[in-house]
């Protein structure tokens, strides 16, 4: 039987993953033996108390507020914000402590421009180390939260974003080395919107209907605090959207846009939507080429879909569900009329080039259950280690397989994704098999299930420097499951 510590990088097992039971052990501070989890048949573990019961559906999903520059100059917009302790109302009538950006939870929007720099300061005010990683952004590296160049406590540091990239939902997160996942778990998350003039020409829902869903899991005890184990990510039981479970969203009878986003460190989502049908208009680095009609979103991660959904097909006084396998996550209640002037072109955005420079690469994710690492090509993250070397401005197909299919003799196999930092790639193809539909614009994050190979066209980005891809289920990163890429001209 593997016991906890040989387990701390497992988990994260979709629904539909038909996977043999395994029994976890786990231990106390001590050592010693303290209780049994028994998975079921998909590897998850049966969900247990978390807190306090909550009525579905009894709280309104907030939407995170939009920071205001403090300064602008010709070409510039400035923010400060304090990466610090605070408390949440995530349960009804019990406060949270969380870590926060600003106080709120989850953190303040920030809403770029296409071509308009933002700078941003973070101070940190928590007792520990923390950095700032924009997820999807093409920035310098010495602004790319790199790993290891953290931000100590009392101190602070600036980070410049060019925003020199088509619009997309990106997001903003703690990524300093180990200490990522539960930086990220306690609340170190929020939005970061580019606005793109040609996308806002498109005629999109924009404005009060243009609203960022973050979804992520969350473990809670009866006062309400959130419980971090690595070891157990499965036993993260309580759904959140924009921090709240299950919530309610009173919405008007016409099209909106809404940008989802799977802000967890270790789940899975398998999202559908009862009583209206989903459109998909964009991915992680924003639009797809045409419109996509999807029944089923699977989202992994880091990732993101933005989804137009026409609520005026619902009866005024009706409700649409966005459910989880694991059950409902959020009601859409259709409250009122409205004129709806935005669209859904048939056209969003020109198909990718075809590359006319490649370079082949081959990567192995993969964990070490022994040795309690997990690795990229049997080797664990090094700062001082570069694991290939690429031009900037070229194209390189890179050939990643999942090979964790039995792990550690257990008999089941563990899913990972893959992040690549400032680069952005099209998923070429799964086991030889085109994409989904919805997987067919630029993307900096795919889930790869065990024994899965996708091939991905990755286009090197435009700064010079050292630059991390990974497995995005923060677990897994922060044991090392993480290389490094030196970009040259």
């Amino acid at each position: 039987m593997l016991s906890r510590r040989r387990l701390l990088v497992l988990g994260g097992l979709t629904g539909g993953a038909a996977l043999a039971p395994f029994v976890q052990s786990e231990l106390s501070p001590s050592g010693d033996a303290r209780h049994v989890h028994v998975h079921d048949h998909a590897g998850r573990v049966p969900a247990v108390r978390s807190g306090p019961a909550v009525t579905p559906f009894s709280v309104r999903m907030p939407v995170p507020a939009t920071r205001i520059p403090s300064v602008q100059t010709a070409d510039t917009d400035i923010y400060r914000l304090s990466v610090q302790q605070a408390t949440a109302q995530i349960l009804p009538g019990l406060n949270t402590p969380v870590l926060t950006y600003g106080g709120s939870f989850c953190g303040p929007t920030i809403r770029a421009r296409r071509n308009r720099k933002t700078l941003i300061t973070f101070d940190n005010k928590l007792g520990h180390d923390t950095n700032v990683h924009l997820h999807g952004g093409r920035v310098a590296a010495a602004h790319d939260g790199y790993p290891t160049e953290v931000i100590a406590p009392g101190s602070g540091r600036a980070y410049l974003y060019p925003n020199a990239q088509p619009g997309a939902t990106l997001w903003y997160h703690d990524h300093a080395h180990h200490l990522e996942a539960e930086n990220v778990y306690r609340g170190l998350h929020g939005f970061y919107l580019i606005d793109d003039e040609a996308e806002r020409r498109l005629g999109l829902p924009s404005g009060g209907y243009d609203v960022p869903i973050m979804l992520r899991d969350a473990l809670l005890d009866d006062a309400g605090n959130l419980v971090f184990d690595p070891a157990d990510p499965y036993n993260r039981p309580t759904l959140l959207a924009n921090g709240k479970p299950q919530p309610y969203f009173e919405v008007a009878a016409r099209k909106y846009r809404l940008r989802l986003l799977n802000g967890s460190t270790h789940r899975v989502f398998e999202l559908t939507l009862d009583g209206a049908k989903m459109t998909q208009i964009a991915t992680d680095a924003g639009l797809l080429p045409a419109p996509v009609a999807v029944d089923r979103l699977v989202l992994s991660s880091g990732e993101r879909a933005d989804i137009v959904v026409d609520f005026a097909k619902a009866p005024l006084g009706g409700h649409v569900t966005l459910n989880d396998v694991a059950g409902a996550v959020l009601r859409f209640d259709v409250v009122r009329p409205a004129v709806d002037r935005s669209r859904v072109p048939a056209l969003l955005r020109p198909q990718a080039p075809t590359p006319t420079a490649v370079r082949d690469r081959k990567l192995l994710l993969s964990l070490d259950p022994v040795n309690i690492r997990a690795l990229i090509n049997d080797q664990v993250f090094d700062p001082a280690r570069v694991d290939m070397q690429v031009k900037r401005g070229t194209t390189e197909i890179w050939e990643i397989t999942n090979t964790d299919t039995n792990v550690g003799g257990s008999g089941f196999g563990v899913p990972h994704n893959f992040h690549t930092h400032l680069s952005h790639f099209l998923l070429l193809d799964r086991d030889g098999k085109p994409p989904l539909p919805g997987e067919g614009g630029w993307k900096d994050t795919v889930l790869i299930q065990p024994g899965e190979t996708v091939r991905l066209q990755v286009d090197i980005g435009p700064h010079l420097g050292r630059y991390v891809y990974h497995c995005h289920m923060l677990e897994h990163s922060a044991l090392g499951m993480m290389g490094q890429m030196e970009i040259v001209d």
